[in-house]
């Protein structure tokens, strides 16, 4: 990784113009942000965009990070609203992950369009976004990109897995915490609501996501596992508060094992954890009847619901 570090800067230094670079606080932007920056400096500026699909205080985090840790030229973008009304009444996944990749590439091209000129929209592809964008489903960094593009795509990682990602990162001293983060999906908890994406699902997906993390940490088992995240659909079930029955939301659990995010098993968490994961989430958001722990791997089925 420390050559492919030297063979990627010594190629990126020797492209023309500026290259903006759209950052989520991931590890795989992070790295292609970074690595970018070694080769170019401050031709390199990263973006944010608030899709309105992030993780709880996510937005906040993500421009500490890079306000505290490195020296990139970033801007953070609020554009949530635009986002969640392209989603308006759109309920096929596939669908939604264009939606949601066409509009992150409209608002990159509108603050290319006002800062620029920039020549490069960089992104952090990696190797099995390719793969399943080819055979399984549309990537937002791959087959959400339309035709209309005006801007060179720059991906230096396209060629690389997750756990050699993050041996970069650690050569390029970005802080453990962004290190050991768990993978978030590009289009956000769009892929992680079944069906429409609505305020009261994103706000079941986003409370019950935090809980899981919470609770994983708190377990001493965050670091052992490769994802974990609560998704939601509109199935229904009815539940029992006080003396009356409330008909709830029923939110699924996923915790899985992987190392490439190729295939991935279904973690074997305790019953103690479960049960406090279970109680939480259902003590703690009111819409919440029933909670699921999902137990398919990869093959058959896919890490993100959708």
């Amino acid at each position: 990784m420390e050559a492919f570090v030297d063979r990627a800067v010594g190629e990126i230094s020797g492209i023309q113009g500026r290259v903006l670079c759209g950052v989520s606080g991931g590890i795989d932007s992070t790295v292609a942000a970074l690595l970018i920056h070694r080769a170019i400096g401050d031709r390199l500026h990263g973006v944010f965009i608030d899709n309105g699909l992030l993780r709880q205080d996510e937005g906040d985090e993500i421009e500490a990070i890079f306000r505290d840790n490195f020296h990139v030229n970033f801007t953070a973008v609020s554009a949530a609203e635009r986002f969640l009304e392209g989603l308006r009444g759109v309920a096929d996944p596939e669908a939604k992950r264009k939606a949601v990749g066409e509009e992150f590439v409209r608002v990159f091209s509108e603050f290319a369009e006002r800062n620029g000129p920039f020549s490069w929209l960089a992104q952090g592809t990696l190797y099995p976004d390719v793969i399943e964008s080819a055979v399984i489903k549309s990537h937002h960094n791959v087959g959400g990109l339309p035709d209309w593009l005006d801007l060179k795509v720059l991906e230096p990682l396209r060629d690389l897995y997750k756990d050699e990602v993050r041996e970069i990162a650690r050569i390029l001293g970005v802080p453990d915490r962004i290190v050991r983060r768990h993978p978030f999906p590009g289009p956000g908890l769009a892929v992680r609501i079944i069906g429409e994406v609505t305020p009261a699902k994103l706000r079941v997906a986003r409370t019950a996501s935090r809980i899981v993390e919470d609770v994983l940490l708190e377990a001493g088992v965050y670091d052992d596992v490769w994802q974990a995240y609560a998704a939601v659909g509109d199935d229904r079930a009815v539940g029992v508060v006080g003396d009356e029955r409330r008909y709830g939301s029923i939110v699924m659990v996923r915790v899985v094992n992987s190392v490439d995010a190729m295939t991935a098993d279904w973690t074997r968490l305790s019953h103690e954890t479960l049960e406090r994961i279970s109680n939480r989430i259902t003590n703690e958001i009111e819409d919440v009847t029933w909670v699921t722990y999902t137990i398919s791997s990869k093959p058959p089925a896919t890490i993100e619901p959708q």
